[in-house]
């Protein structure tokens, strides 16, 4: 019988290689639960309140909050009262890492994250609406006795949203704002070892730049970044996941090449997803290691973005190629209402991504979040995209029902049949919907873990070992695509058990009962255009025809 490997391949063989897959994606969870450490790491910093004492300002000066070139200090506002120090000539400064620690480029990014200790006072208190303005300078080093190099500077505003939860009465001064943290910085490389944050709030009280947002006793920050001991793992991954998926694509592409007819849209649509996947497999970040690409972070996502466009668009292609009712098929152009939506999303969310961090490519300050008009945007774009996620999973839903019901309407013909060829076509129904069924669920588990992963505290106690949950969603799901795109492949590849004019002429149930005979009651030919690469993708286009 003509068709492919999913058809033709023993039950026992078919079983061995689920099995194979499954240990696979097993220990892809595993390696990000048991060896790779946690993602990332946070790390809280307490700016040091430096005085400028120079009269006239001079940009290429840098505060350190310590070590031998350290700047002079206060450790409050009322210090800085009594000395007669303007608001102007403080600067917060920050070095990143902490002392006696280097940053490295292992570290991928770094996010910061700004939050203000602002005390209640009867007269001055945040208004409502408050804008912060920030005068801040990043500069960097690679040892600690160089002259520091500025990496970026800028203005910025940042909305304050703080609240008050005691009585505002005198008795309550000095009590602290509960304020929400500030989106500050976002750096796509970390490919040097220090790097020196100054911070400025300067005080205009004609032009009201900083004027009603309280009084700010200090400012904290926390740098996130990703663990070193992460990235190597997920590199090594990526490594190793790359020439697998591009060796099974070559393979499934030659078979594919062999045979008389020219490829149908699904088999074109299978080797696209294997492409996508070998696209965001490829190992680009070994050169982040050793180069300042701060670009990286971009291309990962429109990396990823290609990827699930391609395989969003693969099922409604893969499960509308299989709809009896459908009377075209092989035609791209008949799921362009389907696809459309798909792409113009992807387009949409591409946009959102090169508005934000397409422009922190230079300025790390810049944050969509920081005005309100960027804020609904982003939160706009993202009830959007998590209404679209789940309309088009229930569309898939109610796609592949479509598909199991029409045709499980194929059974009817069924018992005409000879035992063998009955045995043999119920094996095919099976084997179909049962990969439909793992379709559906490694969409299931994508939303699962990724909710998971949210609401848990990134880590649980397994007897004496400790799994880290977020590490083992990435690397497992991460995993799983791969072994999913892997499967498809390898499964829809054309069997070699059978090569030639049979290939082009496919066979599928009538259930015409009024035919020759009994085991050939079941079987019609096709015309060209909707053969295809299994016996179920024939039985359906008959159907279609008919």
């Amino acid at each position: 019988m003509a068709g492919a490997i999913i058809e033709n391949m023993s039950t026992k063989k078919l079983v061995i290689v689920g099995v194979i897959l499954l240990l696979f994606q097993a220990a892809a969870f595993m390696v990000g639960g048991l060896i790779a450490p946690s993602t990332t790491t946070a790390v809280q910093y307490l700016a040091t309140k430096c005085v400028d004492t120079t009269k006239l300002r001079q940009e290429a000066k840098w505060f350190m909050p310590w070590g031998p070139n350290q700047c002079d200090k206060i450790r409050t506002f009322d210090e800085a009262m009594a000395k007669k120090i303007e608001a102007n000539n403080i600067v917060f400064a920050v070095h990143m890492p902490l002392p006696n620690k280097e940053m490295s480029p292992w570290f991928q990014f770094m996010l910061v994250i700004l939050q203000f200790d602002i005390a209640f006072k009867m007269y001055n208190q945040i208004e409502d609406g408050a804008m912060a303005t920030i005068d801040v300078g990043l500069a960097y080093r690679d040892d600690t006795v160089s002259e520091w190099t500025e990496m970026a500077h800028s203005f910025e505003q940042r909305k304050l949203n703080c609240n008050f939860t005691a009585a505002t009465t005198f008795e309550n001064e000095g009590r602290y704002y509960e304020c929400d943290p500030l989106p500050f910085m976002e750096v796509g490389s970390v490919a040097h070892k220090y790097y020196l944050l100054n911070i400025r709030l300067p005080v205009n009280e004609r032009k009201k730049v900083n004027v009603g947002i309280g009084e700010i006793k200090d400012i904290r920050l926390v740098s996130i970044h990703q663990n070193g001991g992460f990235t190597k793992v997920w590199f090594a991954m990526k490594t190793f996941l790359t020439p697998s998926i591009l060796i099974i694509m070559i393979w499934y592409w030659r078979r594919i090449t062999l045979m008389r007819r020219p490829p149908v849209l699904l088999e074109k649509v299978i080797l696209a997803l294997g492409i996508s996947m070998t696209f965001i497999n490829i190992p680009v970040e070994w050169f982040s290691v050793g180069f300042n690409w701060t670009w990286m972070l971009l291309f990962g996502d429109i990396r990823q973005g290609i990827f699930y466009s391609m395989l969003l668009s693969f099922w409604i292609i893969f499960c509308g190629e299989h709809l009896m009712d459908q009377t075209e098929r092989n035609r791209f152009s008949v799921y362009w209402k389907q696809v459309g939506p798909i792409v113009f999303g992807s387009f949409c969310l591409f946009i959102f991504d090169m508005c934000e961090r397409g422009v922190q490519l230079t300025n790390p300050f810049y944050s969509i979040w920081a005005s309100d008009v960027g804020t609904e945007l982003a939160m706009a774009f993202i009830i959007v995209a998590g209404i679209c996620a789940v309309l088009y999973f229930l569309f898939l839903c109610f796609m592949v029902f479509q598909v199991f019901r029409n045709i499980s309407g194929k059974r009817t013909s069924l018992p005409a049949m000879s035992k063998a060829r009955r045995l043999h076509y119920e094996g095919l129904i099976f084997r179909f919907k049962f990969l439909m069924l793992v379709t559906l669920t490694c969409a299931a588990m994508t939303v699962i873990f990724f909710i998971i992963s949210q609401v848990n505290e990134g880590h649980w106690h397994w007897g004496e070992h400790t799994v880290q949950v977020n590490s083992a969603f990435f690397t497992g799901i991460y995993g799983m695509w791969n072994l999913y795109v892997f499967a498809i492949m390898f499964l829809y590849a054309p069997s070699h058990k059978r090569y030639g004019d049979d290939q082009s002429t496919g066979q599928c149930i009538t259930g015409d009962t009024g035919a020759n005979s009994g085991e050939d009651i079941q079987l019609t030919t096709t015309i060209t255009h909707v053969d295809g690469p299994t016996e179920i993708y024939k039985m359906t286009g008959k159907g279609a025809q008919e």
